[in-house]
C-alpha cells in the first residue's frame, strides 16, 4: 500500500484536484490522508472536500507548520511507502504506478522521485529538470550542492526508513524537505528518480517557497544543523562552509534590494559597503559606489530594472528582524545599529 500525505494549508482552492488527483491514480492500493494544519481557510477548505470524505483519512490539527503536518500523516499512514503531495499541487493518474515500478523493481530503494511540469496562472512553462538538472548518482554530496534535487510532490519514500531517519524537523518551515533528504542520504538511504513528469506543481505567490529571503534564511539553518550535527568529513565541511557563506551574502543582496526599493539609502550604503568588504564583487562595487556618491540615481536604476526583470520573491517591507536575523553572528551589533538608524 502507498499511503498519499497531504498537508493542507489556504490551499482550499486547489486542494479538491489534488485530492481527486490522488483517488484516480492506475495504481490499485493507495489511501489518501489530508492533514489540515489549523488553516484559517478551514470552512473553504471542508467544503471542498466533502465530495472526498468518505473515501480519505481526515485528520485535523493546531497549526504546526508543514513538517508537523507531515509527520502527522506519516504516523497516521498504513502503507508500506509514503507518497507526498502538497495542497496546491496534482498528478497525473500513473504517477504512482511509474514510482512503485522503480520501488518494486529495486527493494533496495528508500526513495524515489521524477520530474514534474511547472506551472504559472495554470499553463505549464517548464520542467523542473529544465530548471535544474540532475546529476546521474543520487548523493548525500549532490544533494547538498543541489546537482540533485527533490521536490516533495514527487517523492514517494519507504515509511520505515524515513521513520528510521527522525521523520521531519518540526522547526523547520522551509526547507524541511532539503534537510530531511540529506539526513536519509547521509546515514546511507538509497534514492533514484526517472525523468518523466506525471506531477504538476504550481509556482505562485502565496507558496512558502515564493519568499526567496525566508528561504536562503532557512537553507543557512539546514546548513548549520548539518555541521553541528552530522559527522562530515573535511571536505564536506568546507563546501557546506562555503555554501552556508555564500548564501549568507545573497540573504545581504536580497535585503540591499529592499532597502533600494524603500528609498532607505543611508542603510543601504552601510549594507553595501559590508557586503562588500566580504565578497569582493565587481557588481557590489559599483552598488557601494553608487550609494556613495549618487545615490538617488543608483536607487533609480534599480527600481526601473526591477520593474523590467520579473522579481524572484515577493515585496515585503524591511524590519529589523529582517536586517539582524538574517546576517552573520559576528555583525549583530553592526546591523542593530543599521536597523535603527545609529
Amino acid at each position: 500500500m502507498v499511503s498519499v500525505v497531504i498537508p493542507a494549508y489556504r490551499c482550499a482552492p486547489f486542494i479538491a484536484q489534488a485530492v481527486e488527483s490522488t483517488l484516480t491514480q492506475s495504481y490499485p492500493r493507495c489511501e489518501t490522508i489530508v492533514v489540515n494544519d489549523g488553516s484559517p481557510d478551514t470552512p473553504d477548505l471542508e467544503a471542498a472536500l466533502a465530495p472526498f470524505r468518505d473515501r480519505i483519512h481526515y485528520i485535523t490539527k493546531r497549526t504546526g507548520g508543514p513538517s508537523a503536518a507531515r509527520n502527522r500523516g506519516i504516523l497516521a499512514a498504513h502503507g508500506k511507502y509514503i507518497a507526498f503531495l502538497d495542497g496546491d499541487d496534482y498528478w497525473s493518474p500513473i504517477h504512482i504506478a511509474k514510482q512503485m515500478n522503480l520501488l518494486l523493481r529495486d527493494p533496495g530503494l528508500d526513495l524515489v522521485y521524477c520530474n514534474c511540469v511547472l506551472l504559472k496562472d495554470e499553463k505549464p512553462f517548464t520542467g523542473s529538470f529544465s530548471v535544474q538538472p540532475q546529476g546521474p548518482h543520487v548523493t548525500f554530496d549532490a544533494l547538498v550542492v543541489e546537482d540533485c534535487a527533490i521536490g516533495m510532490s514527487t517523492s514517494v519514500v519507504s515509511r520505515e526508513a524515513i521513520v528510521r531517519a527522525g521523520l521531519f524537523d518540526e522547526t523547520f518551515i522551509r526547507c524541511e524537505d532539503f534537510e530531511m533528504w540529506l539526513r536519509m542520504s547521509f546515514w546511507g538511504s538509497s534514492i533514484a528518480y526517472h525523468s518523466d513528469a506525471e506531477v504538476f506543481h504550481r509556482v505562485w505567490e502565496h507558496g512558502l517557497s515564493a519568499d526567496r529571503l525566508a528561504m536562503k534564511k532557512d537553507r543557512i539553518r539546514v546548513y548549520e544543523k548539518l555541521a553541528a550535527t552530522l559527522p562530515l568529513s573535511p571536505r564536506q565541511r568546507s563546501a557546506i562552509g562555503k555554501l552556508a557563506a555564500d548564501t549568507r551574502r545573497d540573504c545581504d543582496i536580497d535585503i540591499l534590494k529592499h532597502l533600494l526599493d524603500a528609498e532607505d539609502y543611508h542603510n543601504a550604503l552601510v549594507l553595501a559597503g559590508r557586503v562588500n568588504a566580504r565578497s569582493h564583487s565587481w557588481k557590489l562595487t559599483v552598488a557601494h559606489w553608487g550609494l556613495r556618491f549618487a545615490p538617488r540615481l543608483f536607487g533609480r536604476l534599480h527600481r526601473i530594472r526591477s520593474r523590467v526583470v520579473q522579481r524572484e520573491y515577493p515585496r515585503r517591507g524591511v524590519i529589523q528582524e529582517d536586517l539582524i536575523s538574517t546576517a552573520l553572528a559576528e555583525d549583530r551589533e553592526q546591523l542593530e545599529g543599521i536597523s535603527t538608524g545609529r
